[in-house]
This record gives C-alpha cells, sequence and structure tokens, in this order.
C-alpha cells in the first residue's frame, strides 16, 4: 500500500523527532531529497518518500537495532 499523504516540515520534524527549522536546514544543505509537490510555494512530500530518505540517512538507529537483533 502505498502513502500518499503529503508531509511539510513539520510532519517530517515529527517523524524524525527534530525542529522544523533542523528540516528546513537539511533541505537547504542539500541532504532532504527534493518536494514531491509544491504549492503555493511551499514544499511537500509524500510520507513514503520521506520513510525511504530516513531509511537511507547514515546512522539510522533504526537499521542500526535492526542489524544488533539479528
Amino acid at each position: 500500500m502505498t502513502d500518499r499523504r503529503l508531509w511539510s516540515y513539520k510532519e517530517i520534524a515529527a517523524h524524525i523527532k527534530v525542529q522544523p527549522d533542523t528540516v528546513r536546514s537539511y533541505r537547504k544543505h542539500g541532504l532532504l531529497p527534493a518536494p514531491d509537490q509544491v504549492e503555493g510555494g511551499k514544499p511537500y512530500w509524500y510520507a513514503d518518500t520521506v520513510r525511504a530518505w530516513v531509511a537511507s540517512r547514515p546512522g539510522n538507529r533504526s537499521r542500526s537495532r535492526s542489524r544488533r537483533q539479528v
């Protein structure tokens, strides 16, 4: 099942447990994928896009945990 809900900086920040300004900084420094949509000049990402990005980030805690469990 595909999750096509659109997330703003606020939802991404809540998902990765940082402040929205941190997510803005990630985008400014090219660390965030390109937005899936821009509406009224505001960027939005599909939830699936964000989850894939989080899973591929270096030092991802959830990947580290799953390795330890193996």
